[in-house]
């Protein structure tokens, strides 16, 4: 529903609106045409939208953008940049001289936004994730915090094409986000082709409105009807709000506007930047008055007390799953520490993130089967400052992979928690089997790769996570596993456990999750035929414990043997080979190398080669 009393625009604020969208359009001219690349002509279209956004709509602060309560704004069209950068700059929080650093090593102003910048929540430029951020951060305002700051997205025509938008739209809609305003800059080019529904304004809104939002079609260049637009999204109570502005990419140069083949160029240096300067200089009216910048309101201060862990309840001897114990210790670090959230894709009946769910649902957001939202939405509660554990199959990561490639740029602190991994999860075959996620995960910058092999241990790892400042990744298993870690052992990030280890071993055995179980059989086997084996539990993938492999390749000659529940490239093999490759070791990798199949957890692991039978055989063949 909308309440129906609506605040007009005096005239003199609408002038200084509007010069302030023409001052916007110089800027981002000057600066891309300095940098000899960029992209003015997507700025142009969206000036008018930027500049009723930040000098009449949201409240900030323009000296502090992390101010508590602030109004949040999410530019999913990363490539408008300039605009933005030109926008913080009139606010005043920087010079504008700097505006011509732009896309340079020194400058943080880069081509993209990134949270170098103390304005920039999330690094956005790959397209479509814009909306998902903002569902997290709005979520964060209504139902973690109970706070009253708004979120706004802008995003361009053109992604409206990416599935991962319509997943945004439905999870906002269901979670009833009237906190959170998408805007699209429909102006109507793409980068090499007129967009798929061009200015079919009618085609938009349907969608939209068909979707459960709020949709306000308007004129994207007229000033007074942006302002009475965002009114009324701020009035509209019960769903989110979009606002399709129809606007014209180059809007305010005449020789651009609304032409093909002006994405991505800047103006040449000289005489047509300087025709655009002119034309846009003449556009600017008589006006001495300034915009008055909307401060946040105090609001409700987030609670950030934090308590001690409860102590893990398993001990030697039990018998539980991994993914078990993720869900136990969750539940803990929630009654622990108010920071942590939780987001799920419907299978938290599997990875048992439900127990949170249940006792927390005010810090739960439920996404239901969307993975990609689901990465984006905690994004923007990391944004934030929550903890957030997002947990699913390890396999269903991969379709949201883009958006944990753009959370390690954003150096996000998420904890990814991986389930039924390997062939080890049985009859449900490999469309399941999450036998790539190690190599996913360690191949991004800055994130850090845990693989516990128990319940004990996975539970001691959650808590190191989440105060792990961070991307973290926890691989956890389907089967039930022995519990083989007393109370009283420590595990740290970059750590290994050596459970079996002799004066006389000869050959070094590497494991992790269900593999480690199979090693220690096969050291039992090994050990009664006359071998004498080290084994190592080789919890943390990223970073690796160098220094205890060292120590196991001095005492076992180099030789090494690795054993994993995953696809041979990229995993723990890999791993210890890089670790140790300038050191002479031989390493000898059991791998899943094909495409296996559904059957038995036990029968999976045997056919495989990476059961008990092929350990005992590699090593025999390796001492041979």
């Amino acid at each position: 529903m909308t309440s129906s009393t609506a605040t007009a625009a005096t005239p003199e604020l609408l002038t200084v609106l509007s010069n302030k969208a023409t001052h916007l359009r110089i800027e981002s001219v000057k600066a891309t045409s300095e940098a000899g690349s960029g992209h003015p002509s997507s700025c142009c279209s969206a000036a008018d939208i930027v500049a009723v956004l930040f000098f009449s709509v949201m409240r900030y602060d323009p000296k502090n953008p992390k101010l508590a309560n602030s109004d949040r704004f999410v530019l999913s069209k990363g490539h408008a940049a300039p605009v933005l950068y030109a926008a913080w700059a009139e606010a005043g929080l920087f010079p504008k001289s700097d505006l011509l650093k732009l896309r340079t090593l020194t400058s943080d102003l880069e081509g993209h936004p990134t949270p170098r910048l103390s304005f920039v929540d999330m690094a956005t430029g790959s397209l479509g994730q814009g909306l998902p951020a903002g569902v997290g951060l709005a979520f964060n305002a209504k139902s973690v915090d109970k706070t009253d700051y708004r979120t706004y997205v802008l995003m361009g025509d053109g992604e409206s094409a990416e599935g991962s938008v319509w997943e945004a739209a439905e999870v906002a809609r269901h979670a009833g986000l009237d906190n959170l305003c998408a805007i699209i800059d429909v102006n109507r080019l793409g980068q090499s082709d007129p967009t798929m529904l061009q200015h079919d304004m009618e085609a938009y809104r349907a969608r939209w409105a068909g979707f459960g939002w709020h949709a306000i079609v308007v004129d994207g260049h007229d000033i007074s009807a942006l302002v009475a637009a965002f009114d009324e999204a701020e009035r509209t109570k019960g769903r989110p709000t979009v606002l399709l502005a129809r606007t014209f990419k180059g809007h305010g140069i005449s020789f651009i506007e609304n032409q093909p083949d002006w994405h991505g160029k800047p103006l040449k240096k000289g005489e047509e930047t300087q025709k655009a300067l002119d034309e846009l200089t003449r556009q600017l009216k008589p006006n001495s008055a300034q915009p008055h910048i909307k401060l946040p309101t105090t609001g409700k201060t987030p609670v950030t007390s934090k308590g001690t862990m409860a102590p893990s309840p398993y001990k030697v001897g039990d018998s539980a799953a991994t993914r078990e114990a993720f869900g136990v210790a969750l539940l803990a670090l929630g009654e622990a520490n108010p920071l942590v959230v939780a987001l799920d894709a419907d299978v938290k009946n599997s990875t048992y993130s439900d127990k949170f769910g249940k006792r927390f649902p005010d810090r739960f957001l439920e996404n239901f089967i969307a993975e990609q939202n689901m990465l984006g939405a905690a994004a923007g509660l990391a944004a934030c400052g929550k903890i957030p554990f997002v947990a699913t199959f390890a396999a269903f990561f991969t379709r949201a992979y883009d958006f944990i490639r753009m959370a390690a740029i954003s150096q996000s602190n998420i904890k990814l928690v991986g389930t039924h991994v390997g062939v080890s999860i049985g009859e449900d075959g490999p469309s399941q089997m999450g036998l790539e996620d190690l190599a996913m995960m360690a191949a991004q910058p800055g994130v850090t790769v845990l693989y516990p092999s128990d319940a004990l241990s996975m539970y001691k790892l959650m808590e190191i996570a989440a105060a792990h400042k961070g991307l973290v990744y926890l691989r956890a298993g389907r089967p039930k596993t022995p519990v083989i870690y007393g109370p009283g052992e420590t595990f740290r990030i970059g750590g290994s456990k050596v459970v079996r280890q002799s004066a006389d071993d000869k050959l070094t055995i590497v494991a992790a999750g269900v593999t480690l179980f199979e090693a220690l059989k096969a050291h039992d086997q090994l050990k009664a035929a006359g071998i004498s084996t080290c084994v190592v539990d080789l919890y943390s993938i990223v970073p690796v414990d160098r220094e205890t492999l060292l120590d196991c390749a001095r005492s076992t000659g180099g030789r090494f043997l690795t054993v994993e529940d995953h696809y041979a490239h990229g995993g723990l093999g890999d791993t210890v080979l890089s670790a140790l490759a300038l050191e002479g070791v031989r390493v000898q990798k059991l791998a899943v190398r094909e495409i296996p199949r559904s059957g038995k957890p036990e029968e999976l692991v045997d056919h495989f080669g990476i059961g008990v039978r092929s350990i005992v055989e590699a090593a025999q063949a390796i001492l041979r």
